[in-house]
Order: C-alpha cells, then sequence, then structure tokens
C-alpha cells in the first residue's frame, strides 16, 4: 500500500498515480479508470462495470438459448 498525495490540475483536484501502479492496471495516458463504492472503501479498476453486466446478462442469454445455438452451429 501506498499513499498518494491530492494535487491542484487546473480548477479540479487530481491523483499522481505511480508508474508502477499504471503498469499493474495496464492503464496509459487517456485511459478511463472506473471508480465504485466498496463496503470497506472504494474500488480503481479499468474495467467498466456496466460492460461486465452487459457480459453476463448475454452469457445468461445464451446459457437459456443453449440448444437453440447448437442447432444453429450445425
Amino acid at each position: 500500500m501506498s499513499a498518494l498525495k491530492l494535487t491542484q490540475i487546473g480548477n479540479s483536484v487530481g491523483v499522481i498515480l505511480p508508474k508502477e501502479l499504471l503498469a499493474r492496471l495496464k492503464l496509459e495516458k487517456g485511459d478511463t479508470l472506473y471508480v465504485s463504492e466498496a463496503v470497506n472503501g472504494f474500488n480503481l479498476t479499468p474495467y467498466d462495470p456496466a460492460l461486465d453486466e452487459e457480459v453476463n446478462l448475454g452469457r445468461e442469454f445464451m446459457r437459456e438459448y443453449r440448444d437453440t445455438f447448437h442447432q444453429l452451429a450445425k
């Protein structure tokens, strides 16, 4: 764990992420970082939670119509 300082960036306040953290998150300048509230604080992730929900709905749909997809694949 490391401490990060808030810094003034124009009219906003931002956090400078260390190079090592950017590498571990596979992030580069201009990428989007998502913040979600968790039980014990906040989570930062490069993955869009809305996209994860859509993927899960798609999997559920495919599971429901599994037999139909098998027939179409023939």
